[in-house]
C-alpha cells in the first residue's frame, strides 16, 4: 500500500506540473485524491464484505491519522517550522474538511437518512458540497496564478515554454505510472480489509475501533510518505495542502462506501461512536489551522498550538475510543 501510494502521488505530481496547475491545488485536489485512493478502495471494499463500521472508521481515523502527521512531520522538520512556512490560504481547504466532517457527524447522529436509487441523501449531500468546495478553493487559487501573471508581464520576465513533443512524452509516461500504481492499489486494497476484520474477529475488538486505529494509520501512510518527502524539498503548500485534502475527500468518499453498500442507508447503520471520531478530528483540525495561521515566533509546547498538543490529542482521542 505505502509503496503503490507513493509511486502515485509522484506521477499524480509530474502530472499536475506538465500541466501547469498551482501549488496548493495540487495538495488539495490531485494530491489528496490520488493518496486518498486507499481509503476509498479498502471501504468499498469493507462495504461489500457488509462491515460498514470498519469502513466508517477507516475514513474518521483517516482524518485523525491525518492531523497525527501533520504534527509528526513538523517534529521531523523543526528547523525549517512547517507551520510557519504554511500559507494562509490553507484555511479554506481547512474549513471545507471541518464544515464535511462535522455534516458527516450529524448525518450519523440524525439516524433517519433516506436512500434513493441505492445512494443515501447524506453521502450525496456530502459529494455536492465537496464538489462546491473544491469550485471554491479553485477559484482562489484561479486567481493567484492570474495575479502571479501579471506581475511577471509587469517586470517582462517570461520563460521560454517547453518543447511540445518532449511535454507530451513526458505526461503520457506519467499517466501510465498513475494508472499502474492504481493497479497496485486496487490489489492490496481488499486485502487490507479483509485482514483487519479478521483481526477484528479474533481479536473481541470492534471493527469501529480497528477501522478507526489500525485500518486508519495503514491508510494513511501514502500521505505520511509524500507530506515528508514534500517538506524535504520545501514544498509545504503541497504537504499541508495534500492532508486537509484528504481530510475533505475521505468524506466525499461516503458516496461511494453508500453505493457499495446494499443493507440500507449507510449512516442508519454505523455505531453512533464513529461521531466522537468525527467531531474529535474536527477538533485536532481547528488546532492545526490555528497553528498555521498563529506565527510567533516561540512556541510553548501543550500551552499554544503546536505540533505536540496534536499528537497528545491524537492518542487521547484513541483512548476515549477505545474505553
Amino acid at each position: 500500500m505505502v509503496y503503490a501510494g507513493t509511486k502515485l502521488s509522484r506521477y499524480g505530481d509530474q502530472i499536475a506540473n506538465l500541466t501547469g496547475l498551482g501549488g496548493l491545488w495540487i495538495g488539495v485536489v490531485l494530491m489528496a485524491a490520488a493518496t486518498s485512493l486507499p481509503e476509498i478502495f479498502t471501504d468499498v471494499s469493507a462495504a461489500l464484505m457488509h462491515a460498514p463500521n470498519l469502513a466508517a472508521g477507516d475514513l474518521f481515523g483517516s482524518n485523525m491519522a491525518n492531523m497525527l502527521i501533520l504534527g509528526i512531520i513538523d517534529l521531523m522538520h523543526r528547523q525549517k517550522r512547517v507551520w510557519q512556512q504554511a500559507a494562509f490560504e490553507h484555511a479554506l481547504s481547512a474549513g471545507l474538511a471541518i464544515a464535511l466532517t462535522a455534516c458527516a457527524a450529524f448525518f450519523l447522529l440524525l439516524g433517519s437518512d433516506m436512500k434513493h436509487g441505492g445512494i443515501g441523501l447524506g453521502s450525496m449531500l456530502l459529494l455536492l458540497f465537496y464538489i462546491f468546495g473544491m469550485r471554491i478553493v479553485f477559484r482562489q487559487e484561479f486567481m493567484k496564478v492570474r495575479q502571479r501573471e501579471r506581475e511577471l508581464v509587469a517586470h517582462k520576465q517570461t520563460a521560454e515554454a517547453p518543447k511540445l513533443p518532449s511535454k507530451r512524452e513526458e505526461l503520457r509516461r506519467a499517466a501510465i505510472g498513475f494508472a499502474a500504481a492504481t493497479l497496485g492499489l486496487l490489489v492490496a486494497a481488499p486485502l487490507l480489509a479483509s485482514s483487519a476484520s479478521k483481526i477484528a474477529e479474533q481479536s473481541g475488538i470492534s471493527t469501529t475501533f480497528i477501522g478507526t486505529s489500525l485500518v486508519g494509520i495503514a491508510t494513511s501512510l501514502p500521505e505520511l510518505v509524500t507530506a515528508s518527502a514534500a517538506v524535504r524539498l520545501g514544498a509545504f503548500d503541497l504537504a499541508v495542502g495534500n492532508l486537509f485534502g484528504s481530510n475533505a475527500f475521505n468524506m466525499a468518499a461516503f458516496f461511494f462506501v453508500d453505493i457499495a453498500y446494499d443493507k440500507g442507508p449507510l449512516f442508519n447503520t454505523i455505531s453512533d461512536a464513529h461521531a466522537m471520531t468525527a467531531l474529535w478530528s474536527v477538533v485536532l483540525m481547528c488546532i492545526a489551522i490555528m497553528g498555521i495561521i498563529y506565527r510567533a515566533e516561540q512556541r510553548y509546547i501543550l500551552i499554544e498550538p503546536d505540533s505536540f498538543l496534536i499528537i497528545l490529542g491524537y492518542c487521547l482521542g484513541l483512548w476515549l475510543l477505545f474505553q
